[in-house]
């Protein structure tokens, strides 16, 4: 267990510890008799970005635009159909058998069932130790009892549970208390990086902020680095320090949580941005209603993916362009990347409105929210 607590890097002054270039995921469709390959569902595709050592990178978008798909590629919990991604400089998708069990212990996942991602028949001791016991080798004794329960009972007070807590059984706990006992799973073996996904996304609103909070502490004593996936961009923003945003299998933008949050450039995230409920009766913002459903991953529209939705698009005259040419997903200042052609023709004013603003005291004009209800469940 680790007893200083070193300060962890500003975010974009440290290395890239995890490097992700043109991952691809496709989950083939079969048809017919025969079974043959007539198509693909494009989870994933042609998506490249790095998480800095010691940052939380936040992903989000809408349900089913492929977040989960990529966490799960990037440490092989699923296969690549195509693409690389680094390790700490150490390609991760190159390795088989010992050697991807070696690196397995960098690599760790946070899932986000904290009912169904625990073993209903194992006791807690058995859950969070059973990754000890596939590690274990002459260097670490982890094939010791006694050593491993030691560790076990380390991680259970890590996440704010007692070690006596380790001869019970998952049904035996909240949903919460599930939770941490898979945080305390995913750090027992000393990770450097976690995949965090959608943790709090099936709690009760009052526990996560405490598994938020515990995710932040246990960044700093322990020197992680997190993927952190969810569709809550509430969340995202407190959690995060740079959030990447799919839409369709591929990031459309990429920033720092503070740029994002108050400059979005791709018409996507300011429609997502104008989703997000806020708690106050004085502040007011215009809801940007997409129209239309999400197209099928299996069939994405040609050009931009967005462009069937594009709010943008429409005030613009509708160019071609969005239609025929797939946009480049590029940098225009600030490590601030957006995959739009128009990027830089979005209305300030559409932006402003759409992020919450309070009105003065003496205003009694004040503007109620617009209603609707986005396809994204944001």
């Amino acid at each position: 267990m680790t007893t200083e607590t070193p300060a962890i890097p500003p975010a974009g002054s440290g290395v890239p510890l995890v490097e992700v270039e043109h991952l691809v995921k496709y989950y083939p469709i079969h048809g017919g008799v025969l079974r043959r390959h007539i198509g693909d569902v494009k989870a994933v595709d042609d998506v490249s970005f790095e998480v800095r050592r010691g940052e939380v990178f936040g992903l989000v978008g809408e349900s089913g635009c492929g977040k989960s798909t990529l966490g799960k590629t990037l440490i092989q919990l699923l296969p690549p159909t195509a693409g690389a991604a680094k390790l700490d400089g150490e390609p991760i998708f190159d390795k088989k058998g010992q050697e991807l069990k070696k690196l397995r212990r960098r690599m760790q996942i946070i899932f986000q069932d904290p009912v169904g991602s625990l073993n209903p028949r194992m006791p807690v001791s058995d859950i969070i130790g059973e990754g000890l016991l596939a590690q274990a080798d002459a260097e670490n004794l982890w094939g010791d009892r006694k050593i491993r329960d030691k560790r076990v009972g380390d991680y259970l007070e890590a996440v704010g549970l007692r070690r006596d807590y380790a001869r019970r059984y998952p049904h035996e706990f909240s949903g919460g208390q599930r939770q941490r006992i898979g945080i305390a799973r995913a750090l027992a073996l000393d990770p450097d990086f976690v995949v965090c996904d959608e943790p709090v996304s099936a709690l009760d609103v009052s526990i996560q902020s405490q598994i938020l909070n515990l995710l932040l502490d246990l960044r700093r004593e322990f020197h992680l680095t997190y993927l952190f996936i969810a569709h809550n961009l509430s969340v995202v923003q407190y959690i995060s320090d740079r959030v990447g945003v799919m839409y369709l299998g591929k990031l459309v933008e990429l920033a720092d949580v503070a740029q994002l949050y108050v400059q979005p450039r791709h018409p996507y995230t300011v429609a997502l941005l104008s989703a997000v409920p806020v708690p106050d009766p004085r502040v007011r913002k215009k809801r940007l209603v997409l129209t239309g459903d999400v197209p099928s991953p299996a069939a994405p529209p040609s050009g931009c993916r967005f462009h069937t939705r594009c709010w943008l698009r429409e005030q613009l005259g509708n160019p071609e362009n969005c239609t025929t040419l797939d946009p480049e997903f590029r940098d225009i200042g600030d490590g601030h990347r957006v995959a739009c052609h128009w990027a830089e023709k979005v209305p300030a004013s559409v932006v402003a409105a759409a992020l919450p603003s309070v009105p003065d005291a003496t205003d009694s004009a004040a503007a109620a929210p617009v209603g609707g209800t986005m396809a994204s469940g944001t």
